[in-house]
């Protein structure tokens, strides 16, 4: 027997791939199975390419064995095995891969798919394991060979009696600590749910000897405990049979077992694609938002597979925020893996089919869109302020992908609206494409500032999310029609120079009152002034600047948000009869103006959606004058 110590690196090294790299500690067994698999798959290259009889993929497997008394883990195959040669350089030397050896002079084999290419996987068995002990004998060879090893202080090879071909790898479990129970790795139970979550989809069977407790035949209530071999994978994933062959309610099914929904998904894409990018992918988009979708918890992301072995639960940069909704996967054989492999190089590949997918994500949308538009309409009812702030994000970067799946309701219009519908239901002679911020599309239609444009028959976008204002901002126009607020001071009407000009004319005779009005408002306002928006009505608050109303109430209820102002204005209907009443008290009650132009601003204000800043002197002003 022979003692070695590792040729590379160090103690520290191998410390830094057991505790550092991997994230969970159940996935040495996902990477001693793929290195098993690439065993496998180096044997059937060479029954290809040596044209050697009696070994096809039907005779190869992995086998998984427990024993829970001597506390050890065994995991067989019966691929190429190793030489004493092949032991010392593949598991002598750190970081050293026969994977990736292979693979350049097997990549243009089909059916040749290795999935490991640092020789960093076996290490992570001694995350559960205080010892290994890898028992190897090479196709074609008459000699087996044990190497062995208990950590950083180094290895012992030496010769062993094995009859056939393959690997077989003894993992002795470590003891139970106050932080670790090593002993759940000997739950039979255990494995099979670690093999089903990551390696499900290794195309050779990953087999099992399983004790199950059944009826007892022929007896009343008695049970027996019987063992037998299982395959715990099902070794051919779904997304990569032909479309043509899945029915709808397979999906279903898939995507419910998979992702724990209870419903079926609106929409199903599976796509599969092959050039500069190869990869499958099969993505969901959900009937309802996952629980905690819009907190700052929800993790986004899809699944990632290398090869049919899953790589990471949620890899966030294959989906933008905008389509954080989707739930799916990708399984690729072009991904780069650093070191271990939930580590990616963020390299073109990764960037590449992530780009991709958003395109592919934001046709499926826009096709449901125009083929199924109560389908559609009940995804943005769940969705549709995500793509909202996809809108808003980034500075707009965006916003041109995203405007046309955006749907408003409309005043006197039950139906929701896409941008591009309202603008081509736009009359002649109007100019913006009008929008108001409220609660609802009811307390919008009521809007004083509504009135006019709704006089000259003119549809206005009902706004009722927090976003929508900022969103709306962002776009700016659509379609060469610019985005306008019925608060805003010009409203482009064919009509409004003229009076534009007639109103300038009486603010000025009127500067006095307003003045006293802005006074008696102690700060509210910067202005008090007359509306060209305004006709039943006597009276409304807009914002001078460009910070509106709506959005000061939005940011100021930010948590820890700074809080803001907008330039307040209070606007006064002149052919009201309120307005004449003002111009008297003018003259006659300076006191009760003041009275007058608190009440006025305070009905404004609820008229708005916006809370009274003292309720009980509003209260008091009212009663005065009742």
């Amino acid at each position: 027997m022979e003692q070695k110590q590792f040729k590379a690196e160090s103690k520290r090294l191998l410390d830094l791939m057991i505790n550092s790299i991997y994230t969970h500690k159940e996935i040495f067994l996902r990477e001693l199975i793929s290195n098993a698999s690439d065993a496998m798959d180096k044997l059937y290259y060479r029954a290809l390419t040596e044209n050697i009889t009696g070994l096809s993929r039907e005779d190869f497997s992995v086998r998984l064995s427990v024993d829970k008394d001597a506390r050890t883990i065994t995991i067989e195959d019966n691929g190429c095995g190793m030489t004493k040669e092949e032991l010392e350089n593949n598991l002598g030397t750190i970081a050293r891969s026969g994977s990736l050896d292979f693979k350049g002079a097997a990549e243009k084999k089909d059916d040749i798919d290795i999935i490991g290419q640092f020789g960093v996987g076996f290490y992570s068995a001694f995350m559960i394991a205080s010892k290994v002990t890898v028992y190897s004998k090479a196709y074609n060879s008459d000699q087996a060979w044990v190497w062995e090893s208990e950590g950083a202080d180094g290895y012992t090879i030496d010769t062993c009696d094995k009859t056939d071909h393959g690997t077989e790898i003894v993992l002795t479990v470590k003891e139970d600590t106050d932080e670790e129970n090593y002993s759940e790795y000997l739950s039979d139970d255990r494995l099979q749910a670690i093999v089903r979550k990551y390696s499900d989809y290794i195309r050779y069977p990953i087999r099992m000897l399983v004790t199950r407790t059944v009826p007892k035949a022929g007896s009343e209530g008695e049970t027996e405990e019987i063992t037998a071999m299982e395959t715990l994978n099902s070794m051919v994933p779904l997304w990569k049979k032909n479309r043509s062959e899945i029915k709808p309610e397979e999906y279903n099914q898939f995507y419910k077992e998979k992702f724990f929904d209870y419903e079926d998904p609106v929409r199903v894409i599976h796509s599969s694609t092959e050039g500069a990018s190869t990869y499958n992918a099969l993505l969901f988009i959900p009937s309802r938002p996952a629980y905690g979708y819009y907190t700052t918890e929800f993790q986004k992301g899809l699944q990632l597979y290398a090869s049919g072995v899953m790589i990471m639960d949620k890899c966030a940069d294959l989906l933008p925020d905008c389509f954080s909704f989707v739930r799916g996967l990708v399984d690729s054989q072009d991904l780069q893996l650093n070191i271990s492999r939930e580590m990616l190089q963020h390299d073109r590949q990764l960037k590449r089919i992530a780009s991709r997918l958003e395109k592919k994500i934001r046709d499926e949308l826009l096709s449901m869109l125009k083929n199924d538009r109560e389908k559609y309409e009940q995804f943005f009812g769940n969705f549709g302020l995500q793509l909202k702030y996809g809108v808003y994000a980034d500075f707009g970067m965006n916003k041109d992908k995203l405007q046309d799946l955006l749907l408003f309701r409309c005043t006197s219009n039950e139906k929701m609206v896409t941008l591009k519908e309202y603008v081509a239901a736009m009359k002649e002679d109007q100019p913006y494409i009008y929008y108001a911020c409220g609660q609802n599309a009811a307390q919008i239609e009521k809007l004083p500032q509504t009135e006019l444009l709704r006089d000259h028959g003119y549809e206005i976008l009902c706004l009722t999310d927090d976003v929508d204002e900022f969103m709306m901002r962002t776009l700016m126009e659509y379609d060469g029609k610019e985005m306008r607020s019925v608060s805003s001071g010009d409203l482009g009407l064919s009509d409004e120079a003229a009076k534009k000009e007639e109103l300038k004319k009486q603010d000025e005779a009127n500067k006095e009152m307003f003045a006293a009005m802005v006074k008696a408002l102690d700060g509210k306002v910067k202005q008090v002034r007359l509306s060209m928006r305004l006709k039943s009505h006597p009276a409304c608050v807009t914002a001078d600047g460009a910070l509106s109303l709506d959005m000061e109430k939005v940011l100021n209820a930010m948590p820890n948000g700074q809080k803001v102002k907008a330039e307040r204005v209070l606007e006064l209907n002149g052919d009201h009869p309120v307005f004449e009443k003002l111009c008297v008290l003018q003259g006659s009650d300076p006191e009760k103006l003041g009275v007058y132009a608190r009440v006025l601003y305070g009905q404004a204000l609820l008229m708005a959606g916006l809370p009274l800043e003292d309720p009980a002197a509003f209260s008091a002003d009212l009663c005065s004058l009742l």
